[in-house]
């Protein structure tokens, strides 16, 4: 497995048609030198899309997050950690995903509306270990408002985006547990090929095993998917 600094950066190899490189975040994609990445993890970066922006989570969204669902049970009910229902209970789940951070195991991003700055949800990469070139996309989740309305594929392709994109991943996974069945819908409509069933792989809150069902998308594969999801196999930045 690589260690950070002995894998260079690679810059986008030419995969989309007519070789645009145009990219969906806050400034022109520019070549990455090996201060701006390490060999596992992105920077924390800002991705915009049309009805959201992916900013860098801080402790200043927990009141947004709060009040977009922190305190749903069926927002919550496939994850490890029980529902954050209060402030304090919010801080400290954001604290959690800023120590991962530190550590370099982890990029926590707000969903958050362009239209009114209103925090709506989170996701995050994740590093992968014991691979190359692979980084997961993990631990999201919206509000229920905007479940069904397309912003879960948006914060998805602007994901996948950077990680082929200007992070040159060849490989990005997603997990979800086995009966959570909305979830691997959803995965499965943005182009994740099933990859197995990873058998107890920890505990439910309930104390019942979870199996996690894995899934990936590869860099080749992408554009086909981008196309189907957007109209257009490459990446064009957003007004």
């Amino acid at each position: 497995m690589s260690t950070p600094g002995d894998r260079p950066p690679r810059p986008p190899r030419g995969r989309f048609p007519g070789n645009k490189r145009k990219w969906l975040f806050s400034t022109a994609w520019r070549a990455a030198s090996v201060s701006d990445v390490t060999a596992t993890m992105p920077s924390p970066v800002t991705l915009h899309g049309r009805a959201v922006r992916l900013v860098p989570l801080t402790l200043d969204h927990a009141p947004g997050l709060l009040a977009a669902g922190g305190g749903d049970e069926e927002i919550w009910r496939w994850r490890p950690s029980a529902p954050p229902a209060s402030q304090e209970a919010m801080r400290r789940h954001i604290a959690s995903l800023l120590e991962r951070q530190a550590g370099g195991r982890t990029v926590p991003f707000a969903v958050v509306l362009r239209t009114t700055g209103e925090a709506i949800g989170s996701t995050c990469f994740h590093d992968v270990e014991g691979f190359d070139e692979s980084v997961e996309i993990g631990s999201t989740w919206y509000g229920k408002a905007h479940w069904g309305t397309g912003v879960n594929a948006e914060c998805k392709v602007l994901l996948l985006d950077h990680a082929f994109g200007p992070m040159a991943y060849t490989r990005v996974m997603l997990r979800t547990d086995v009966r959570n069945l909305r979830s691997r819908a959803a995965i499965e409509r943005i182009g994740g090929t099933l990859e197995g069933v990873l058998r107890r792989q920890y505990r439910r809150r309930d104390g019942t095993w979870r199996d996690s069902a894995v899934y990936s998308i590869l860099d080749d594969e992408w554009p086909a998917h981008r196309a189907r999801l957007t109209g257009t196999p490459s990446p064009a930045e957003y007004a």
